[in-house]
Order: structure tokens, then sequence, then C-alpha cells
């Protein structure tokens, strides 16, 4: 049987930015509960309390700008990188730009494994309080403390660029090194660092690149770091002619430590910056 964002795709959804849940935390390190993630952006994203206008003056809510396709269906027993791998493949072969809710940081080692099938090249820009470049972590390979390093020895990406790091060891630091990463650490960044941002580009979000004072809803609480307004003016400064946006993930939303809902909020307004911007290239 299909999956439900199966389903609609082929019914023949015409939106050109599609939402997508990823609800695993199979490879969670530390607390399970990111799974928990997807539903928790839709409430907000979707709710009468506000409303679907980015800052930048698109309505995301208009005919054909955007869709919600669901969730995947995860279980502990499949195997997720066959399964997330099927989905992005469907996706990018229906030419849709599409955005992955998380579920935990690991879905973003079989989405780019994919992505970058059809767009050679790609640059990841990454915002996170830690590399997450480790080769292997509580002695596994697969884990959401590895995904870039998985990416970047199979050169899946051209460039990778991380923004907000404040969590970093000597051997992340020597990963970092070896793949040639662009770290941003975030006792030295800028409001609007010069990324140089060229090509087709990935984002990939991890909410506790957040200081947890304005997320406190991840599994991994990183003091000293990123207000929301700090990271929307770095996606906002995004040349969409330059650099389109051609997928994102936002990801490492945990509901059952979040307060008032607020990392969950947060999580939305960077999912509709986002979608803005893609948008914004699209029309270029």
């Amino acid at each position: 049987m299909k999956d439900e964002f199966e389903k609609t795709l082929m019914a023949g959804s015409t939106a050109q930015v599609t939402i997508l849940g990823l609800p695993s935390d199979k490879y969670s390190s530390f607390l399970r509960g990111a799974a928990d993630g997807p539903p928790a952006v839709r409430e907000v994203l979707f709710s009468p309390a506000g409303n679907l206008w980015t800052e930048g003056g698109v309505d995301l809510g208009a005919n054909g700008n955007l869709s919600d396709l669901g969730d995947v269906e995860l279980t502990d027993d499949m195997d997720h990188f066959k399964r997330i791998e099927g989905s992005v493949k469907l996706l990018t072969t229906l030419g849709k730009k599409p955005i992955f809710l998380g579920g935990d940081h690991y879905i973003t080692w079989p989405i780019i494994s994919t992505l970058s099938r059809s767009h050679p090249g790609l640059t990841i820009l990454h915002f996170d309080a830690h590399p997450d470049l480790y080769n292997e972590f509580d002695g596994k390979k697969e884990s959401h403390a590895t995904p870039f390093a998985r990416i970047m020895e199979k050169r899946h990406a051209r460039r990778l660029l991380q923004v907000g790091v404040r969590g970093i060891t000597g051997h992340l630091r020597e990963q970092a090194r070896r793949f040639g990463v662009d770290i941003f650490e975030m006792r030295y960044l800028v409001e609007k660092p010069d990324l140089r941002l060229s090509g087709d580009v990935y984002i990939s979000f991890d909410l506790d690149v957040l200081d947890p004072a304005h997320a406190p809803g991840v599994s991994h609480h990183e003091a000293g770091g990123m207000t929301v307004r700090h990271a929307l003016s770095i996606i906002q400064s995004i040349d969409p002619k330059r650099a389109p946006i051609v997928g994102a993930d936002v990801v490492e939303l945990n509901p059952s430590r979040d307060v008032s809902g607020i990392t969950a909020a947060a999580a939305a307004k960077i999912v509709k910056e986002i979608a803005g911007k893609m948008l914004e290239s699209m029309k270029r």
C-alpha cells in the first residue's frame, strides 16, 4: 500500500514546495522523542492563530505554492535509509522542492545521498550547535552525530558550511579539516556572515543551533546559541539568483522538552522563511 504522501503526489498535487515528515529518532544518542517533531511543527505552521505569509511578502497559502504531504511511516524495524531514499527519489522525479521535517539529524544522510544525484555540486548550509562529523559515535557509524561524515566521505556535496557551532571536540576539528568544512563558530559569528554561496544549496537546520532560551525543545541543550532572529537574517540574506535553495530539512525538535511550544513555533517560522526563499528562486 502506498504511503499517504505518495497517494497525494500521484493524484497530481501541483504545489511547488512540499513538506514531508520523516518521524525517525531511531539513531538518536541521548533522548528519543524527535520522531514526534513533524506534527508539532504542523500544528503551529497551519494554526489559525497565525498566517502563511513570509516576512518577505510571499503568500505560502496561495494556490500552488505549498503542500503538506504527511509523514513517511518509519518504525524501528524498517530500513530507514531505503525508506527515506525512496521518498526523496519520488519527490525529485516529480520536480518538487522538498522541506523535510525531522526526526533526528540522521535523516539528512539518505536525503543528501539521493538528492545529490539530481543536483551534483551541491552546497550544504548546515545550522547546528554540533558539527555531526563523528566518524562513529558510541561505536556506531549510523547516528545523528555522524551524517555529515558519511555525506562528505562519499563526496555527495561540493561544499559544507556549518554555522553556529559551539560544541566541538578535537576529533570533530580534525574531521572538519579532513573534509575541508567551513565552520562558522558561534563565538566568532557576525550578524550576516559572508558565506559566499553559489549554485544549488541545501539547508539543514538543527534546532539546537538556537540558544536553549529560544528553543528548549531539543534533546541536546548547548548554551550560547543563536537567536531566532539571527538565524532568520542569515536565511533571508541568501540571494535566490546566485544560490537557489533546492531542498531543506528542519530537525531535532523534541516536543517532550518543549516549553509552551516555543521551539515548535521557531521551527515553523524557519520553515516558512525557507519555503519563501525557495519560491523566490523558482520565479527568478
